[in-house]
């Protein structure tokens, strides 16, 4: 016997080759566009940290070059001679330290200061009297000393203050008195005083009381020089703008 035929069939389907996925293209452009904006938090944070730090190291001061110069130790008067005392040696910022400064006591001490110094100045060639005295000047200066016929205007007189010198002559009975200005507008670069016992420059002794230098030209200086022998020279204080 013969069982029922069982008719299978088979359906063959043809399969297509699969589609090639095809990406889109973008530019250099476009992808760094994207990545920055992807990213945009992240870029900004780390900008704002690098602005916080270019700006905590500004505020950051240098490792400042130093040096030693010598500054008074105490406050110290115009006259002054000094002595160990009166000086110490410091560490101060280079650009602090001027060119005319001193590194060491050696060849200070019985110097005779020519201005006033606070505790702590710089001390310096234009502090002293002597040929600092000169510095900055115009070419051929020189210092005159001249002595005033009234003392006391001494008191008045600081250096770097301002002075007309007049010379007088006569005495307004037998002989006619005549005042004329040999020297306008001359600096005052150091004043006797009380206080100079050892005299204006080193070794002159007491003969400098009631003296007065100052820096003239070469023509104002012969007319100074024999004023005080000719007549009486007083000095009117004057300022830059006369």
């Amino acid at each position: 016997m013969h069982g029922p035929k069982t008719g299978l069939r088979f359906s063959v389907y043809s399969m297509a080759p699969p589609t090639k996925l095809t990406l889109p293209r973008y530019s250099l452009t476009s992808r760094v566009r994207r990545f920055l904006f992807r990213r945009r938090r992240l870029l900004a944070a780390l900008l704002m940290c690098a602005a916080a730090g270019v700006a905590v190291q500004q505020l950051i001061p240098a490792d400042a070059t130093t040096t030693v110069a010598v500054v008074a130790a105490q406050d110290l008067p115009a006259g002054m001679v000094l002595t160990a005392s009166h000086l110490t040696v410091e560490t101060v910022p280079a650009g602090a330290a001027a060119a005319h400064a001193f590194t060491d006591t050696e060849g200070l001490l019985g110097e005779q200061l020519a201005t006033p110094l606070s505790a702590g100045s710089l001390l310096e060639s234009t502090s002293l009297v002597g040929p600092g005295l000169l510095t900055g000047t115009e070419p051929g200066t020189v210092a005159v000393p001249i002595r005033p016929a009234d003392a006391s205007v001494l008191e008045l007189l600081t250096p770097g203050q301002l002075v007309d010198v007049v010379h007088s002559t006569g005495n307004g009975y037998e002989v006619e008195s005549t005042n004329t200005v040999i020297a306008r507008h001359v600096a005052v670069l150091w004043v006797a005083g009380a206080a100079n016992d050892a005299g204006a420059w080193p070794g002159a002794g007491n003969s400098t009381s009631g003296l007065v230098v100052i820096a003239a030209t070469p023509e104002q200086s012969t007319a100074l020089a024999g004023a005080s022998s000719t007549g009486k020279v007083h000095l009117v204080l004057t300022s830059a703008t006369d």
